[in-house]
C-alpha cells in the first residue's frame, strides 16, 4: 500500500486555497521570475521529447490502447515491464551532444500509467512493475548534472480511471462510466503535478494534453484551468504553463505550442481555431511518424530535414521540440542516436544562428529562411549549389538605438564557419545579393549580415 501523501500542496488540492488561487488566475499576471523563464525558454530553441510508457512493451506507439483493448488485460504489461537498459546519464548526454537544451517527459499519458513513483496510484512504475525504479526521478537528477531543463507532459485524460469524465477516445477498454466524477479527478491530477513538481528539484514547464477529448461535447466541458493553473503558478510562479488544445492561448498559459505545424501553418487541420500569440512559441514533431515507439515505423526524418526544421522553426520565432520514442529495453533507437549526433554537429558549428534569436520578419525565400540576433541577419540557405542568393531587406528594422541612419548600411557578410569574408551587393533598394563559396554545402550554409 501507498504511503500516506502529506504536503501543502494536498490542502491546496482539498479546496482550502483553491477560491482565492483561482480567482489570481483569473487576472493572471506573470511575475518577474516567470517573464525571466519565458526569455530562457525561448533562448534554447531545441528540445527533444520523450514518449516512453507501458506502451512501448506492445511496439504500437502510444494510443494502442485505444484500439478496442481492455484496459485491465493492457495493464498486464507493467508486470513484465522491466527495461534493464535504461541509463538517464547516457540519454542526456546524448541529447545535449546534440545541442537540444531541455527535454520534455510524459510523465503520464492517456494509458494513465505513472512513470514515477507517486502516493495517489498504485499503477506506477514502482508498484505495477518489477523495475523498482523511479525514472523521472533519474532522469531529473541527470538532467540537473548536466543543465539540461526538465519540462514534464502531462495527459489530462484517462483511458483507465472510472472517475475521468468520459470523453471521445477511450471507449472500449472497459469502464463501466457510472463513477464520473471530475472533482475527484482533478483532485488526484493535482496530487500529481505536486508530487512532480516538489520532489524532482526545478521544473521548467507543464505540458498538457487532452483537452480536446471533449472538443465535440454538446456542453462545453469546464476544465477548471483556473484551479489547476493557480495551483501550478502558486507552487512555482516561475513555471511555465503549456497546452496541446490547439486553440488559441488562454489566461494563465505562458506558452503556446503546436503540433505536426510550424506557427501560422495549418497542414494537419487542427489550427483552425488556433491565432499565433505574443507568447512564446513552440512546435512539436516527431523523429519517425510515432510519438510512442513502433517497432514497424523506421520512417526517420534525415539530418538535413531535421537541421532544416529546427531552423524554419527559429525563422518563425519558434522553439522546435523533436519527439524520440525509447524502446521497451530503456534504450534509445539506434537511427535516433545517429540522428542526434549528426544534429549536434550541425548546431555545434552553427548554434549562435539559432540560440537566443528571433524571428527576422523577412518572409521565407526560395533559397531558405532568416533569423536574427539584434543587428545580426542569419541567411540559413538550404540550396546553396545556385551560387548567388538575394534577399530584400526592406522590411528589415534595426534595433532602437541603431535606427538613426536614414538607410541601413551592411556592415560585414561572412561566412559563419570560418569567418571568411563573402562578395556582395547591396542595391539601393534594399536587395542584397551574395555570392556563395563553391564549398557551401547542405543542408544548411549559413551566412552572417551584420547591418
Amino acid at each position: 500500500m501507498k504511503k500516506v501523501f502529506i504536503c501543502l500542496a494536498a490542502v491546496l488540492s482539498m479546496g482550502l486555497l483553491s477560491a482565492s488561487s483561482a480567482s489570481a488566475q483569473n487576472n493572471y499576471v506573470p511575475t518577474e521570475d516567470n517573464l525571466k523563464a519565458r526569455e530562457a525558454f525561448e533562448d534554447m530553441r531545441f528540445g527533444i521529447f520523450i514518449h516512453w510508457g507501458i506502451y512501448s512493451m506492445f511496439a504500437q506507439g502510444e494510443w494502442y490502447l485505444n484500439n478496442g483493448l481492455n484496459a485491465q488485460e493492457y495493464a498486464k504489461a507493467a508486470g513484465g515491464f522491466y527495461p534493464a537498459s535504461f541509463d538517464a546519464r547516457e540519454w542526456v548526454k546524448a541529447i545535449k551532444a546534440s545541442g537540444a537544451k531541455y527535454i520534455t517527459f510524459t510523465s503520464r499519458h492517456h494509458d494513465g500509467f505513472s512513470m514515477f513513483d507517486t502516493a495517489v496510484s498504485d499503477y506506477d512504475i514502482i508498484d505495477a512493475t518489477p523495475f523498482k525504479r523511479d525514472i523521472i526521478g533519474e532522469l531529473a537528477q541527470a538532467c540537473h548534472e548536466e543543465g539540461i531543463a526538465l519540462h514534464f507532459y502531462y495527459s489530462l485524460l484517462d483511458w483507465t480511471r472510472e472517475d475521468y469524465p468520459v470523453g471521445r477516445t477511450g471507449l472500449n477498454t472497459g469502464r463501466k462510466g457510472d463513477a464520473q466524477n471530475y472533482d475527484t479527478y482533478r483532485t488526484f491530477m493535482k496530487d500529481q503535478i505536486t508530487e512532480l513538481m516538489t520532489k524532482y528539484g526545478k521544473i521548467g514547464a507543464i505540458w498538457f494534453d487532452g483537452h480536446w477529448d471533449h472538443d465535440s461535447d454538446e456542453v462545453p466541458f469546464d476544465w477548471r484551468y483556473d484551479d489547476i493553473y493557480s495551483h501550478i503558478h502558486f507552487l512555482d510562479d516561475a513555471c511555465l504553463i503549456g497546452n496541446n488544445h490547439h486553440i488559441t492561448p488562454i489566461k494563465g498559459e505562458d506558452f503556446q505550442m503546436f503540433e505536426r505545424d510550424l506557427p501560422g501553418e495549418n497542414t494537419t487541420g487542427w489550427a483552425d481555431e488556433q491565432t499565433v500569440s505574443t507568447l512564446p512559441l513552440e512546435m512539436c514533431q516527431t523523429m519517425n511518424g510515432m510519438w510512442g515507439y513502433k517497432v514497424a515505423d523506421q520512417n526517420y526524418k534525415s539530418v538535413h530535414e531535421l537541421v532544416q526544421l529546427i531552423v524554419k522553426a527559429a525563422s518563425k520565432g519558434s522553439n522546435l521540440l523533436m519527439n524520440i520514442g525509447p524502446q521497451p529495453d530503456g534504450n534509445l533507437p539506434a537511427t535516433a542516436l545517429e540522428r542526434l549526433e549528426g544534429v549536434g554537429k550541425w548546431m555545434g558549428i552553427y548554434g549562435d544562428s539559432v540560440y537566443g534569436t528571433d524571428a527576422s520578419g523577412l518572409p521565407e525565400q526560395e533559397w531558405g529562411v532568416t533569423t536574427r540576433k539584434g543587428n545580426t541577419l542569419y541567411l540559413h540557405v538550404f540550396e546553396p549549389s545556385s551560387g548567388k542568393v538575394s534577399i530584400s531587406l526592406k522590411d528589415f528594422r534595426l534595433e532602437p538605438a541603431a535606427g538613426k541612419s536614414r538607410r541601413m548600411k551592411v556592415k560585414s557578410v561572412t561566412a559563419m564557419n570560418g569567418g571568411a569574408s563573402l562578395t556582395y551587393s547591396y542595391a539601393k533598394d534594399g536587395t542584397l545579393t551574395v555570392t556563395l563559396p563553391p564549398a557551401a554545402t547542405a543542408p544548411d550554409y549559413v551566412v552572417e549580415v551584420r547591418m
